[in-house]
């Protein structure tokens, strides 16, 4: 290490929030994540409460030469960060409506679920992800693609200001009309820019909207997934939907209508009227008899409802892609993958509608990727530890060949999965992005205060 224990008296003492060292005993707890397979052990750990420990951590930083990484509320993580300086964001917790223009400012530490809650006090509502655990900044710095996606676009497109500070120690505020490639960057580019303090996005007025999910049995799978694909040829850029294939595990946790089942969850949300909505839906509904779940007029608050996401931390493990078409060849080739009767270490693959409204930039352009694909998948293997290192990449390895001839040729850095993966990163934006951000990078972190991608993309 580069630094004493007096250097370390000197930082504590001008932090609002509290500096953990390698070995302390409170470590741990601090930067746990949601991915409990990933151990973080840091050389030092800066519990940032203000905007100003941000900048004295990223200066301490640049002092002593150390990286610095970033923890927000510990989705993302794939391998541990064992040494500098990692900022955990969880205290900074801003969140402030203004009804009147219709703008959010909220802390890097906030999930989405405070947000929506108070955005639906206005009337108003995010343009949030399927999970409402999902911590704001991290999500929408990927980009975002949520249930409202074929008609709001990217979570990202509604971001109007970040405050971000620099590899410098500064603090600046990336907007259109200031740092306006930092706030290209950082609208879809992810991370290697600077540590985000808060952001700034613009609200839509909704209080309700048609939508939910359906669950059928095992034996459906094949009827409800050629049916929902038909559907997508054609869907309204009201409608957004998924499919999911789940091996439920035989957990307590789980519910006891999907403990230890197979099943297949059709997910819908209409944004419009209900009447029209329930058309348009009617006749997936009518594939198969459902046998839990409902479709039906839901407040905007309960939109975490529609996908019913995991929020509880555990081991994880997943791959994730985007795809340009899903026709019957597709159908076919997914089936012989995840169709029932197979016996897989995975206990999900999800496929999302996507396309409409993601498929247009906003003014100015943005850094997103995938906007080119009509849809995303996800394997989600078993949580069982064992398996990660070798088994499950082995398994997708095999599945994504077997896919290979519908998978588009860049992705989107939320759906990357482990970066790992030999090109998993290059592939996340479209070649020209890609090097657009390398650039961006370079000029706003020359010596390569913030690491990216990371070692661990936290």
């Amino acid at each position: 290490m580069t630094f004493t224990a007096d250097d370390l008296d000197t930082l504590s003492t001008s932090l609002d929030g509290p500096l953990f060292a390698r070995g302390d005993a409170a470590l741990p707890a601090e930067v746990a994540g949601f991915n409990t397979t990933v151990v973080h052990d840091p050389d030092l750990v800066v519990g940032a409460a203000s905007e100003a420990d941000v900048v004295a951590a990223v200066r301490f930083a640049t002092r002593h030469g150390l990286p610095v990484r970033v923890l927000a509320t510990g989705h993302g993580g794939f391998s541990p960060v064992v040494d500098g300086v990692l900022v955990t964001t969880s205290r900074l917790d801003q969140l402030d409506i203004d009804p009147e223009t219709r703008r959010a400012t909220v802390g890097a530490g906030l999930r989405w679920r405070p947000v929506v809650a108070a955005a639906a006090e206005h009337g108003l509502a995010p343009v949030t992800g399927s999970s409402d655990s999902v911590g704001v900044v991290g999500y929408t710095t990927g980009g975002g693609l949520g249930p409202f996606a074929r008609t709001l676009g990217f979570s990202s497109d509604w971001v109007r200001s970040f405050r971000v500070v620099t590899a410098g120690g500064e603090l600046v505020t990336a907007s259109e009309s200031s740092h306006p490639e930092m706030f290209w960057a950082l609208r879809g580019g992810k991370g290697g820019l600077g540590v985000v303090t808060s952001i700034e996005f613009e609200l839509v007025p909704l209080t309700s909207f048609y939508g939910g999910s359906l669950f059928f049995d095992a034996e459906h799978i094949p009827a409800v997934l050629r049916a929902w694909a038909a559907f997508t040829e054609t869907a309204p850029v009201e409608a957004t939907s998924s499919v999911a294939v789940v091996r439920f595990p035989p957990f307590d946790e789980i519910p006891a209508p999907l403990r230890g089942k197979t099943a297949v969850s059709l997910r819908f949300a209409y944004l419009g009227d209900s009447e029209a909505g329930a058309a348009v839906f009617q006749p997936l509904r009518d594939v198969a008899p459902a046998f839990l779940g409902a479709v039906d007029v839901m407040p905007a608050a309960a939109v975490a409802m529609v996908h019913n996401d995991p929020d509880q931390p555990g081991p994880v493990w997943d791959r994730g892609m985007m795809l340009d078409s899903v026709d019957d060849g597709f159908v076919d080739a997914f089936l012989e993958a995840f169709g029932p009767g197979r016996e897989l270490p995975l206990i999900a693959a999800e496929l999302r509608h996507v396309g409409g409204a993601t498929s247009r930039d906003v003014p100015g352009g943005s850094a997103v990727g995938g906007r080119d694909a009509g849809y995303t998948m996800v394997m989600i293997g078993a949580p069982d530890p064992g398996l990660f290192d070798t088994v499950l990449p082995r398994v997708a390895d095999g599945i994504t060949e077997l896919l290979r001839p519908w998978i588009s040729a860049s992705t989107n850095i939320n759906f990357a999965g482990d970066l790992s993966v030999p090109g998993a990163y290059e592939a996340a934006w479209p070649a020209d992005v890609f090097g657009r951000l390398a650039e961006v990078r370079r000029s706003y972190d020359p010596a390569g205060v913030f690491p990216y991608p990371p070692r661990a993309a936290v």
